[in-house]
């Protein structure tokens, strides 16, 4: 048995955990799912849990939110990690919750970073999932519909979690300076402009921003009366940056994501790179930096270039990978040639003006021709009839028409002269003049 000696007794829980909700009356965040009547509440308070995936970013309180369940549920609870737990151990708790449920126990298993489960994993649980012998409530960062098998997927609702907002967080930092669980019983002074800056700084992550304000205030000064004093100063030093994003409406953030946008629009690699350096030192998400770099490569590239879209996610999966600081050279790798790629806007301008169409002709029905015919009936009902498939022709291509009748003759696609969409405008021209021919 370990024995528990006179430091540890004078280690304290991290700000964060003491700070963690315990009721949905005290958890921040997903109005759009825990608000008065909101769908996930309803489930909550009436006892109709079933099996369910919290899909988020880090620090908005999935696993939070899956003990509140249990606790509200009256349930047992069980924290797997995907990360230590092998098929073994699963199907070892699995049988002890089937057990527990001829007693009458309900038992919630939670899986955090479930996408970290490999299939037979995921598999372990589908038997016991089926039967009601467990609750399983997964966590993942990442897309259910790509990481968790289709078959536990389905048997699963999916609740999606958004970011905190920064009304949120200073929420949260203003509890744990009131709460006797956090800094209560101490007196601070911390400015609103500072609890700003931690919740810009924390990027919606509750967890983050606890820590930062933990840190913070540890390490600020503390006068002769026990009054703690947070400076400026003191964040920077505690952060190791800047806060050149951390202004107090959040606008240096956007004016920054525009200059370098704005910057590799227009052919600059050297102002790219100097304004991507600015948001990676100062804190930015580089996989928020990676996001918009994807798509500008396809809004101001295009068919010009069709490597810079490979190259932009390449980008971003380096980032997710091996995070900061290692990932910076892959970002400059990506902004640097998407401003020395030729530019076209094209595919930006289909897209909008097909929008504006699809908005107004919402109504207009397929036509028949280009509706599947699966069953007698719809074929009796002329579905798929008149249909041509362009691989029984010698051109690879006919001249049917694919637009609502409304919409006949509407040209979305404007390709440019830039780099290789020369080539798609040369063969478009093509097989317009082909279509023209033999209508």
């Amino acid at each position: 048995m370990d024995q528990i000696t006179f430091f540890d007794n004078m280690v304290q829980e991290p700000l964060a955990e003491r700070m963690r909700p315990v009721s949905l009356d005290e958890f921040v965040g997903q109005k759009h799912l825990l608000g008065e009547g909101k769908v996930l509440r309803r489930i909550i308070e009436s006892d109709s849990i079933s099996s369910m995936i919290f899909w988020g970013p880090p620090g908005v309180g999935k696993t939070t939110l899956a003990r509140i369940i249990a606790h509200t549920t009256k349930a047992k609870f069980i924290n797997f990690s995907a990360v230590t737990s092998g098929i073994k151990e699963i199907r070892e708790v699995m049988k002890q919750a089937d057990m527990n449920r001829s007693y009458g126990e309900k038992t919630i298993v939670f899986v955090d970073e479930i996408h970290r489960f490999n299939k037979a994993q995921q598999d372990a649980f589908l038997p016991f999932v089926e039967k009601g012998a467990i609750i399983l409530i997964g966590a993942t960062t990442e897309n259910p519909s790509f990481e968790i098998n289709g078959a536990l997927l389905s048997r699963c609702k999916v609740f999606v979690l958004q970011p905190l907002t920064s009304e949120d967080i200073k929420e949260l930092l203003k509890n744990a300076l009131d709460s006797e669980k956090g800094y209560g019983d101490q007196e601070t002074d911390i400015s609103d402009d500072i609890l700003e800056k931690i919740a810009a700084f924390s990027d919606g992550d509750a967890r983050s921003a606890l820590s930062t304000l933990d840190m913070v205030l540890i390490n600020a000064d503390i006068d002769d009366k026990g009054v703690i004093h947070v400076s400026d100063e003191t964040l920077e030093q505690c952060i190791s940056k800047k806060t050149l994003l951390f202004d107090k409406n959040g606008e240096e953030h956007y004016n920054l994501i525009s200059a370098l946008h704005k910057s590799m629009r227009n052919s600059d690699p050297d102002a790219s790179v100097y304004w991507l350096a600015r948001m990676l030192e100062a804190g930015e998400d580089p996989l928020y930096v990676a996001r918009r770099v994807v798509r500008f490569a396809s809004e101001d590239i295009g068919l010009a270039d069709s490597k810079a879209l490979e190259i932009a996610v390449a980008a971003y999966q380096a980032c997710h990978f091996i995070g900061m600081p290692e990932c910076s050279v892959h970002l400059t790798h990506a902004v640097i040639y998407m401003a020395m790629s030729p530019k076209s806007n094209a595919m930006d301008v289909a897209y909008m003006n097909a929008r504006r169409d699809a908005i107004e002709n919402i109504a207009d029905p397929v036509p028949l021709h280009l509706r599947n015919a699966p069953t007698k009936l719809m074929k009796e009902l002329d579905y798929g009839k008149g249909y041509k498939y362009a691989h029984d022709y010698e051109e690879k291509i006919t001249a049917m028409e694919c637009l609502p009748e409304s919409l006949s003759g509407k040209c979305y696609y404007h390709p440019t002269d830039q780099g290789n969409e020369g080539k798609y405008k040369e063969r478009l021209l093509k097989i317009k003049e082909w279509k023209r021919e033999h209508k």
